[in-house]
């Protein structure tokens, strides 16, 4: 390893907080400063480990350099005090590296500077290398054969005359390349590879970590030679912090004596970094994790210097600023370029397009229109909403979707319009003929702040001096109504008629005209209303009513409560099926929560088209649903033949599907990534699904085949109870048959071989299926992955060949189940050679679902209870069959052709 000039820079922006109570007792003989022009410590910081939380410890030391003091956590500087109201402190992570000739490997190491502390990996952060000639990889923890790579990317050279013509912040390859973070990191390795041949090489790279809110800027000293990059703008990551003692809220409040939220008028949220941090309520500020930290909010008075965020903000505009980027405009309070913009949240980036350059709220989300009348911002339907609206830093927080994705409300300051009238020096509202109008989030109904809008009768921009001008209502017919003659008047405007004997007449046969509407509109509403109820009666015809009748009320072994609803009753149950109440989307209808008459909650599935296709499955569901009665198989209530198109009413189950669980991001604000999901809970989870399964297979008055089982169509309540779902693809097998030929339905990645290749369906077609659900429960990984090669393969036949390769565990398990303490490697092999028999490419290899539940069943039920005064010990279960040792080894993997041929070996 050469010798690498490595130093990291830690840049903390701090925001004022409100004054805060005494403090504890505990703290009392305790410093609250050090530099920083007087600013106090907040707890639970504090200089020495008597005056803070553990892992919040603060160090007090002398800059050498400028004999001032500053603040020290672990190894690393910070720029500010903390500010305990946000999550997060902005430091700046940077990395220098000298490229001396003829070594081509450089390796740099960061670690937080302690364990309540990561980098957060929000959707906006990325890891920029300055540079040419080099390639980049980062790897979460230490570079060894566990790490897992982040990501990587490739900076090449170009001429200098190229280099000096970039446009300011495109980091596309030439001289600057970038590598996403979205995942959180407590320590990550940097490995910098000089590209081979290229002579044009830097002798200086340059690697930082920036949350993407400012304009990357770099210039090239020697774009040839030396490459020394610089950016013009300080960048910021975002390291979030929480207190990590336990590991969310609720495990936090049980245990009072450590709760660290003891202010009164406060609150805990769990964090996306694991761990739960404290705030004040609405209307409070302060410091929660004090005593009476969280006093009411009261207006500050004026500051004789400008806040960290307002050095950024103009009162007005600079006679210079762009009036628009491409073909979006750009109006003060907004501005992209500094000087033009009143606070920094206001700021947007207008960056080079394909065509014309575009403006940007995120690096991800492209402005198409912006409103100063309605307050809102207009997002391309193109972009990628992302976790910027999770309301946790300082941008972010002044911004939230309006209802839908695309709308995005915004406010020009946190403050209540009454708070900011009473701050004349702050307040935006400039205009004489304008007025304050506060902003709340539509789905939490939070207060955001305040914005400014002209009154009524003027128009224009209220964030200017006489910017509200006032508005011609006469050039304006189709908005503004006038039956005569228009009269435009300062703020408002008046009509006047020349006739004043139309207006006699008008009035007279206006009398006669409403009472024939009248007449007319009721006999209208008769005839619609007869209409309407002929065309249900066709509709439940054609949807098979009579004979669904036939099958809930004439089977004796239908499950009771089965009932048909009428239109009416699932229109009053949806509101008129409106858009809120929309709860799901999918390939063959939509999912409606409804409300019934007698108060039970429900969702209401309504077919996408009205084909017979649609109509037979649907047939078919309740036909198999009515049969069923199972706490995991989910329950129907009814169905309604009165719609073009028919519903289906069962139980609203409220927590999702076990694939948007495994496989999909939370949409909480408190979290960024996807929730651990503990041992026990997947076990739990397999066994309630295996257990409906078998209930179908074995248990039911008539065998039930599936024919779908995925993760897709397993329902998660509140508890994560499962619940199998959507029997539209099912079918029934009589007692005396072994299997049906029928044409090949089912999902990619789930489907049976043997079934696609034969079109014979058996039972143990589900269990192949429910084997690919016990390996993504095992990996977490979806049923169609890509392999290192870039090519498409099936999970199920990946997994099959890492228990042949013998693969580390590590490779192939979700990296949650390694690290979860008290499980054995032998208990997870267990499931692994469960998996391993369920997805056996011959039927007869495989178990039925009944001895798969007792398999699972048997495991359980070893992780007994320990005895009195013994800690809990992980279970030593016993597979049947031999447990495969897992080797370190092996190379091959399957791509999607050598599946096909490997799935030739096949029965037919």
């Amino acid at each position: 390893m050469s010798t690498a000039m490595v130093s990291l820079v830690l840049a903390v922006i701090v925001l004022p907080s409100a004054t805060t109570a005494p403090v504890s007792m505990a703290r009392r003989n305790c410093s609250d400063t050090c530099g920083y022009n007087g600013a106090k410590i907040p707890y639970p910081f504090g200089v020495g480990p008597s005056c803070s939380l553990p892992g919040f410890s603060l160090n007090c030391a002398v800059d050498k350099h400028t004999n001032g003091s500053h603040l020290v956590l672990g190894n690393s500087t910070l720029g500010e005090v903390p500010f305990v109201g946000s999550p997060f402190v902005y430091a700046s992570i940077s990395y220098w590296v000298r490229m001396v000739p003829g070594v081509p490997d450089y390796s740099v190491h960061w670690e937080a500077p302690g364990r309540p502390f990561a980098i957060s990996g929000l959707s906006n952060m990325s890891l920029y290398v300055f540079g040419c000639g080099v390639t980049a990889s980062m790897f979460r923890g230490n570079n060894n054969n566990s790490a897992i790579m982040v990501g990587s990317c490739s900076a090449i050279c170009a001429q200098a005359q190229i280099m000096e013509k970039l446009p300011e912040g495109a980091c596309d390859g030439i001289g600057c390349c970038s590598i996403h973070i979205r995942v959180k990191l407590r320590a990550f390795t940097l490995n910098i590879t000089r590209i081979i041949g290229d002579s044009a090489g830097s002798s200086m790279v340059h690697a930082l970590v920036s949350s993407g809110k400012y304009q990357i800027q770099f210039k090239p000293a020697d774009a040839l030679r030396t490459s020394m990059l610089q950016s013009l703008v300080p960048q910021y990551a975002a390291l979030g912090w929480s207190i990590p003692y336990r590991a969310n809220c609720k495990r936090a409040m049980k245990d009072r004596a450590s709760y660290a939220c003891v202010s009164k008028h406060s609150k805990c949220r769990d964090s996306r970094i694991g761990g739960y941090f404290c705030y004040c309520l609405y209307g409070h500020g302060g410091n929660a994790y004090v005593d009476d930290g969280c006093p009411e909010y009261q207006p500050p008075a004026p500051l004789p210097s400008p806040l960290p965020w307002q050095v950024y903000g103009s009162i007005q505009p600079g006679t210079d600023c762009p009036a628009s980027c491409g073909n979006v405009s750009i109006p003060f309070p907004f501005g992209a370029k500094l000087g033009c913009f009143a606070a920094v949240h206001l700021y947007l980036a207008c960056m080079p397009g394909t065509v014309l350059p575009v403006l940007k709220l995120t690096s991800r989300m492209v402005i198409s229109d912006i409103s100063l009348d309605d307050g809102v911002l207009r997002i391309h339907e193109e972009s990628e909403p992302d976790d910027f609206f999770s309301g946790s830093g300082l941008d972010s927080a002044l911004y939230s979707l309006s209802g839908k994705w695309g709308v995005v409300k915004w406010a020009v300051d946190k403050m209540t319009c009454d708070h900011a009238k009473l701050n004349k020096s702050n307040y935006r509202c400039l205009s004489p003929h304008s007025e304050c109008a506060d902003v709340t989030d539509d789905g939490t109904l939070k207060h955001l702040g305040y914005r400014c809008k002209c009154s009524s009768g003027f128009e224009g921009n209220p964030y200017i001096k006489d910017g509200c001008t006032d508005t011609n209502e006469c050039l304006h017919p189709n908005k503004y109504i006038c039956n005569g003659i228009c009269h435009n008047k300062f703020g408002s405007y008046t009509c006047t008629s020349t006739v004043i004997l139309g207006v006699n007449i008008g009035l007279g046969s206006g009398g006669g005209i409403l009472f024939l509407a009248a007449i007319v509109a009721i006999v209208t509403r008769r005839w619609k209303k007869s209409v309407e109820k002929l065309q249900r009666k066709r509709h439940f015809r054609k949807n098979r009513g009579i004979l669904l009748q036939q099958l809930i009320f004439c089977d004796k072994s239908s499950s009771g409560g089965t009932k048909i609803f009428s239109l009416d009753e699932m229109q009053k149950a949806t509101n008129n099926f409106e858009r809120a109440r929309v709860v799901g989307r999918g390939g063959h209808g939509t999912v409606y929560k409804g409300l019934l008459a007698d108060q039970r909650v429900v969702a209401i599935k309504k077919s996408m088209r009205a084909v017979m296709s649609e109509i037979d499955q649907f047939i078919n569901e309740v036909a198999i649903l009515s049969q069923i009665n199972h706490r995991n198989v989910v329950k129907l209530h009814g169905c309604c033949l009165e719609s073009e198109v028919p519903l289906l009413v069962y139980e609203f189950v409220s927590n999702g599907t076990l694939y948007d669980l495994l496989h999909r991001p939370s949409k909480s604000e408190q979290d960024g990534g996807l929730l651990p999901l503990s041992w026990e809970e997947r076990l739990k989870i397999a066994i309630e699904i295996a257990g409906a399964l078998t209930y179908l297979h074995s248990a039911a008055s008539v065998s039930i085949l599936h024919r779908d089982v995925k993760c897709m169509n397993v329902l998660l309540t509140d508890s994560n109870t499962a619940k199998v779902s959507d029997f539209g693809a099912s079918r029934l097998i009589p007692m005396d048959q072994t299997h049906l030929v029928t044409a090949v339905q089912g999902t990619f990645g789930y489907l049976d071989p043997e079934y696609y290749h034969t079109g014979m369906l058996n039972e143990k077609s589900d269990v192949y299926s429910f084997g690919v659900i016990l390996v993504e429960l095992l990996t977490r990984r979806k049923p169609i992955i890509e392999n290192e090669h870039g090519e498409k393969q099936n999970l199920s036949s990946y997994f099959l060949w890492a228990m042949r390769e013998r693969r580390p565990l590590q490779e192939t398990l979700d990296v949650h189940i390694l690290l979860e303490e008290g499980i054995s490697e032998e208990e997870v092999m267990c499931v692994a050679r469960l998996a391993e028999e369920c997805l056996s490419l011959t039927r007869g290899n495989r178990p039925t679902m009944k001895a798969v539940e007792m398999r699972l069943q048997l495991l359980t039920g070893r992780r007994v209870a320990r005895p009195a005064g013994q800690e809990q010990v992980a279970p030593q279960p016993r597979c049947r069959g031999a447990v495969p040792v897992i080797g370190e080894h092996g190379s091959r993997q399957f791509s999607q052709e050598q599946e096909f041929v490997s799935s030739l070996q096949v029965p037919r």
